[in-house]
């Protein structure tokens, strides 16, 4: 299929043709962190400035973490958890909270994620012309291209997938015009060495000098939990001129080219063991980086990451404003039609998951792999209320499977930490994981009973497990985590306290919220509970079910599930967040937990529970279309479940608004994107950029009922484009095009053999096609499909 590409290609910094929905540009150095520009090879994450005096390129190290092993696990919890029962039971959730908050709730609270700090390059270049500086997500490659006193100065800056390493090279257009010096700084406690480089095979009997800056940064205590970590980052330097070292710095002089190979580890091995050793992980990756020049590495690099990248590609239509430099761009973005920065949003979003999390790696955490502040917002951890499971919402749906691996690792990391917690804390089986975790893999309730008081953090990331399995169909990776599943089921099964002939999480809270006419948000059997387990229930049972598992455990979990409570519609027609119909029809809070059931999840539908599906519109009105910007990423993919394509567009608008820096915040309240389009919560957290990419597929394409939807909910905004290498549950990949907000051509190719279930608002037809029911306009095809196979179904009318 080939797509409808409405943009005009421009030429880049680089000097090649680009596409500017899949390019970020600017006409200026940032002057703060959030308007540098990231890259990131999930190992370590990169920030770069683009000065032309100084070069600012901030470093993190996936593993680099305050504090050191231990859990948070309260011993009392115990004794006190029938109490708290009786009394929210009774109506005294204050009561109960404050015994949560007393013998529940110990602390530590978690360790926060660190900063490296930053790599300067001092240039000294202060009055320059031809400005440019790029990142080119096609690439992922940085570059900054300027001219000082009559030379071109060109740097580019890759953070490699294949080698693991940050490479900037440097270059002037005139021999011998390239001097600068080199430095580290840090905000917690920084050793600074400088050493000589033995040559090396690629400088062996050239004129190329070498020198290496070895930076030890120590790691922090927090709440009393002493630093296990310390961070080496070292930073080798190649160039065809004078190298001198002197005071922590390296200069180089009179030199055309310059190449700086970086690399960072710290002695982290896994949650309990903290016995690595940081220089031999760093000599093993500089070793083999250093026999290779940066366009060697580069090549390298390009080979990994477009087997990622480059298996989605969309199109939308744009306008001149997609020639403006991306600040400017985004600032005009509103109220116009150039919906090409909608795709570039898009590609942003799938560029930053592929750069934060790989296979052998940490989970992306709330700010993915870059923070450079000593006390990170919200300590940079995994929140596992929503955040940390809304950043891999893109990963099945646009075809970066593989970047889902380390959450994959982190959930069965938290199914051992959780056991003990869930056996500590209240005397149950299986494990639990609640609000919060970190790299230390805390399962305890963390900050107050108001937000910690959540045991479905990890029941809700087992989730994960189920819909990668329902992507792939591998029955294997099923296999390994039935397990952890299964661990997360048994936790609930004893939890849960039977009343009224219903089974009750309890105690809990629908995150982050109370009713209104509520002292405390502590209470039983919310909605959001009652969802999640259904969830964690039925997919353990399904998993069960294909494995050939224990028939009698089958049948536990089928009781358990007809025990739960039922969604309830409330008074004012809305969906009830908790069991008593107490929601404020004027409360626009940002969380909106009770649609969980609506999105990621599949138990309210137009099809099957229209009422309720009725209701979680009536929900989605009264919270307004205004909010945090994760919260607009999550209400992008309500809106587009509810099949309405214009308002999740409304949604991203709203998102698409210039927040310039947090320092002016106060004059743009309405800004959700900084300029380096980070999601502005604000502060800056990575979620909403996944959300949002999520959301935008989910606009496009739907699977969650074991029908794939085509075009399900298609702004009028996007009249005609194209999309490719989607991925629907039931292993299916679909290439959609179409025009006149009609869809001309889809390409569905199979994994396995079986029955593919279509559903769209076009007539369509295909050899073998058979229409098989509507609902509301909508209808519904079967098609039977081989192994392999790829259908191609065109409108029956032409468009």
């Amino acid at each position: 299929m080939v797509l409808l590409m409405a943009n005009v290609v421009v030429v880049s910094a680089a000097g090649v043709k680009v596409d500017n929905d899949q390019r970020l540009w600017y006409e200026q150095p940032a002057k703060v962190w959030l308007e540098a520009l990231p890259l990131g090879n999930s190992r370590m994450g990169a920030m770069v400035y683009g000065g032309t005096d100084v070069e600012e390129i901030q470093l993190n190290e996936e593993t680099f973490w305050s504090g050191g092993p231990h859990n948070n696990n309260s011993t009392t919890s115990l004794q006190h958890l029938n109490e708290v029962r009786r009394l929210i039971f009774e109506g005294k959730e204050k009561e109960a909270e404050d015994i949560i908050n007393r013998e529940f709730v110990k602390g530590p609270h978690g360790m926060r994620f660190l900063t490296l700090g930053s790599l300067c390059l001092n240039f000294g270049h202060q009055k320059v012309e031809e400005y440019v500086r790029e990142l080119d997500l096609q690439t992922a490659t940085n570059t900054t291209s300027y001219i000082y006193n009559n030379v071109r100065y060109t740097r580019r800056v890759i953070a490699s997938l294949a080698d693991g390493v940050v490479v900037v090279n440097v270059k002037a257009n005139k021999k011998g015009a390239l001097s600068f010096r080199m430095s580290h700084k840090c905000q917690f406690p920084l050793r600074v060495e400088t050493r000589h480089r033995w040559q090396s095979p690629l400088t062996a009997g050239k004129n190329i000098s070498g020198a290496s800056l070895v930076a030890t940064i120590q790691g922090v205590e927090q709440e009393g939990i002493p630093a296990a970590l310390t961070a080496q980052c070292v930073t080798e330097v190649r160039a065809d001129g004078k190298v001198e070292l002197e005071d922590g710095t390296i200069t180089i002089e009179n030199a055309t080219e310059a190449t700086l190979y970086i690399s960072a580890a710290t002695n982290f091995v896994n949650y309990h063991d903290v016995s690595g050793d940081a220089a031999s992980k760093n000599e093993r990756f500089l070793d083999h980086a250093e026999a290779m020049n940066f366009d060697q590495l580069q090549k390298r690099h390009l080979e990994v990451y477009q087997k990622q990248y480059g298996r989605v590609k969309l199109s939308l239509p744009s306008t001149d404003n997609h020639l403006l430099p991306t600040d400017k761009r985004l600032d005009k973005f509103y109220g116009s039609k150039d919906m090409g920065m909608v795709a570039l949003l898009f590609n942003y979003g799938r560029y930053l998951l592929i750069s934060s999390s790989q296979q052998g790696g940490q989970a992306a955490n709330l700010q993915g792999v870059w923070n450079d502040k000593r006390n990170a917002p919200w300590d940079s951890k995994y929140t596992i209320n929503i955040n940390a499971e809304m950043n891999y919402w893109p990963a099945e749906v646009c075809n970066l499977s593989e970047t889902a691996e380390p959450l994959f690792s982190m959930i069965k990391d938290l199914s051992v930490t959780g056991a003990e917690t869930a056996r500590t804390m209240y005397g149950c089986r299986g494990w639990v994981a609640h609000h919060n975790t970190d790299i230390w893999r805390i399962a305890g309730p963390v900050d107050g009973a108001f937000w910690g008081m959540f045991p479905n953090g990890g029941g809700w990331l087992t989730t994960h497990l189920w819909e990668h399995y329902q992507y792939t169909l591998d029955k294997d990776f099923l296999k390994e985590y039935y397990p952890v599943m299964k661990g997360a089921a048994d936790f609930y099964l004893d939890y849960m306290v039977e009343k009224d002939g219903q089974l009750l999480v309890v105690p809990s809270v629908s995150p982050e919220h109370g009713g209104k006419g509520k002292s405390s948000p502590v209470c039983a059997g919310c909605t959001m509970d009652n969802q999640i387990v259904r969830d964690v229930l039925s997919q353990a049972l399904a998993a069960a079910r294909i494995l050939g598992e224990d028939p009698d455990y089958q049948q536990k979990l089928a009781k358990a599930i007809s025990m739960i409570p039922p969604m309830k519609v409330g008074q004012y027609g809305q969906l009830q967040e908790w069991r008593e119909d107490m929601d404020d029809p004027r409360d626009e809070h940002r969380h909106i937990s009770h649609l969980y059931g609506l999105y990621p999840s599949n138990q309210i539908s137009p099809y099957t529970t229209p009422d309720l599906w009725k209701a979680a519109g009536m929900t989605l009105q009264q919270r307004g279309d205004q909010a945090t910007g994760w919260s607009l990423g999550w209400k992008t993919n309500f809106w587009a479940r509810m099949l309405d394509g214009n308002h999740a567009f409304t949604i991203i608008s709203n998102m698409l608004r210039l927040l310039p820096n947090e320092g002016r915040e106060r004059e743009y309240p309405d800004g959700r994107t900084f300029p380096n389009l980070f999601d502005a919560h604000p502060p800056f957290q990575i979620d909403g950029n996944f959300g949002v990419t999520a959301g935008i597929a989910e606009m496009l394409l739907q699977s969650q009922d074991g029908t794939v939807h085509l075009l399900p909910a298609l702004p009028d905004a996007w009249s005609e484009g194209g999309v490719s290498g989607l991925k629907a549950r039931g292993g299916y990949t679909v290439d959609l095009m179409w025009r006149k907000g009609a869809l001309v051509e889809a390409v569905v190719e199979a994994k396995e053999k079986g029955v593919l279930r279509l559903r769209c608002k076009d007539t369509l037809m295909a050899k073998g096609l058979k229409q098989v029911g509507a609902h509301d306009g909508v209808y519904e095809y079967e098609i039977s499909v081989e192994k392999g196979q790829k259908v191609k179904i065109v409108h029956k009318n032409g468009v």
